[in-house]
């Protein structure tokens, strides 16, 4: 490591002591490490979502299963109905099993990264994340803030995702031995707050001279990112089959989009092409509009059909009536969530 590089733990630490962000999973610069639950399950509902939208969630999870033992022993349906809204649902499933795993490791997280990394669910980010926040370990942690932050330190040209290697070894070059959990915080921190994607801070910057992005004079040109590939648009229609203030819900299959959610009945649309259009019982259906979603890899615009002929019993397959005025209740996913309010605004 040269001069420059020496200086920057140092820099980074003293500066997230005076300006740690608050929040509800955090322990505060030079208090005991928070519990490795706390951490974990912090760490798993940020991925790909932000610091605002998680805290609510955060916050509800931990009333309601205030231990690893707790989350372990609760229904699938009810940890996926807490879950609504926080989107990529396979996170959800990934944190039952884990936490069942962890239960039966007697409740307690191991602590290093290579143990981690054995739990379902967690990847590299996870287990560097919680080996060095809650366990003190000495672990690189990168998420896209620090890759943010280390592509502008060293003006790294060489286009994202193909960098992230590098990036990882220039991130190793820099966390120190000691605090690592703190320093691991602090660059998130530093990414989120200061050296944002647009209009970074420059001059409130603890590592402004060792940047050599800001020495070049253009640090928010950094990180470079190869272009995007166009998402291709599916097709598909929901279907709500209502009877006695209660509507028809399904349980989508467990491996999939959307795995083990109520949902909507629906014709079958899949990321690699459109529905059938074929509804789940004979109409008459009634055009009620559409909704849109984007996926990580597609976008989707699914056709809502509204019922509007009587029933001879329950559709086929298995399902449930569900009340219209505790809709809410359901835990249905965004996608599915939209297509209620626009029915229901329909049937108004």
């Amino acid at each position: 490591m040269d001069a420059s590089r020496d200086t920057i733990p140092d820099l980074l630490l003293g500066w997230y002591d005076r300006n740690a962000r608050t929040l509800p999973w955090r322990a505060p610069p030079g208090t005991p490490a928070p519990e490795p639950y706390r951490v974990w399950l912090s760490e798993v509902m940020l991925q790909q979502t932000t610091v605002a939208a998680v805290k609510d969630y955060f916050a509800r999870f931990t009333a309601r299963w205030p231990h690893v033992t707790d989350l372990a022993a609760a229904a699938d349906e009810e940890v996926m109905a807490a879950w609504a809204g926080l989107g990529y649902y396979a996170r959800a499933r990934n944190l039952l099993a884990c936490a069942r795993a962890v239960a039966e490791r007697g409740g307690a997280f191991p602590d290093t990264e290579e143990e981690l990394r054995a739990l379902p669910g967690l990847g590299a980010y996870t287990a560097a994340a919680v080996a060095a926040i809650a366990f003190g370990r000495r672990a690189v942690v990168v998420d896209a803030n620090v890759e943010r932050v280390v592509s502008r330190l060293f003006a790294l040209e060489e286009p994202l995702p193909g960098s992230r290697p590098t990036i990882r070894a220039l991130a190793d070059t820099i966390t120190p031995d000691s605090r690592a959990g703190d320093f691991a915080q602090a660059m998130m921190d530093l990414g989120a707050t200061v050296c944002t994607s647009r209009a970074p801070r420059c001059l409130l910057c603890p590592l402004a001279d060792p940047c050599k992005a800001r020495a070049a004079g253009e640090p928010e040109r950094l990180p470079v990112k190869a272009a995007k590939k166009a998402k291709p648009t599916r097709l598909g229609r929901a279907f709500w089959i209502e009877r006695d203030d209660h509507v028809w819900l399904v349980r989508r299959p467990e491996k999939g989009m959307l795995g083990g959610m109520r949902a909507l009945p629906d014709d079958g649309w899949i990321a690699r092409g459109d529905g059938s259009g074929k509804g789940p019982i004979d109409g008459p259906w009634e055009n009620a509009g559409r909704v849109g979603h984007v996926f990580t890899h597609f976008a989707l615009e699914l056709s809502l059909q509204v019922h509007i002929g009587a029933l001879a019993g329950d559709p086929p397959g298995e399902g449930e009536w569900w009340p219209l005025d505790r809709i809410d209740e359901a835990g249905l996913p965004t996608l599915f969530a939209k297509a209620a309010r626009l029915a229901l605004a329909e049937t108004v």
